[in-house]
């Protein structure tokens, strides 16, 4: 693996950055080298070859077009389908739903945001896990 040396100016501003904006993690690649900033209670700074860092597993393209009715997720969080572990989901495939319904919980920034119905319709499919962290733009259930 080649040497990497890290920029610490770079680093100061991608974390400058995460604070200006609210974000909770932020990547920058310029070649071979990538760069991830995060923040939060464990936050980390990571640096390695772009060529290093495998490909994230399971998760759905965030470029790819969303099926019709899709709910995507507005945030970098953690979802959660019920208010507690153990409480009732709130909302499983199959249950009608009006438009402002809260579908689910993501926790970013440990603020928990409820996460509306965009509009009305039947929940044809849940695509995330419960505690599992979610991406910008993922699909996280589809209202039809």
């Amino acid at each position: 693996m080649p040497k990497f040396d890290v920029d610490d100016a770079l680093v100061r501003k991608l974390a400058a950055l995460l604070a200006d904006t609210g974000l909770t993690e932020i990547e920058y690649e310029v070649g071979e080298q990538r760069i991830r900033v995060s923040r939060g209670g464990t936050g980390v700074a990571v640096a390695a070859p772009a060529a290093a860092v495998a490909p994230a597993a399971a998760k759905p393209a965030v470029a790819e077009d969303p099926p019709a009715g899709a709910v995507t997720s507005p945030m970098v969080g953690t979802a959660y389908a019920a208010t507690e572990p153990g409480a009732t989901p709130f909302v499983k495939v199959g249950d009608k739903v009006a438009k402002g319904q809260t579908l689910l919980i993501i926790e970013a920034m440990k603020v928990m945001n409820p996460i509306p119905a965009p509009h009305g319709g039947t929940i044809q499919e849940i695509l995330f896990g419960d505690g599992r962290p979610v991406e910008y733009g993922e699909v996280l259930m589809v209202v039809a």
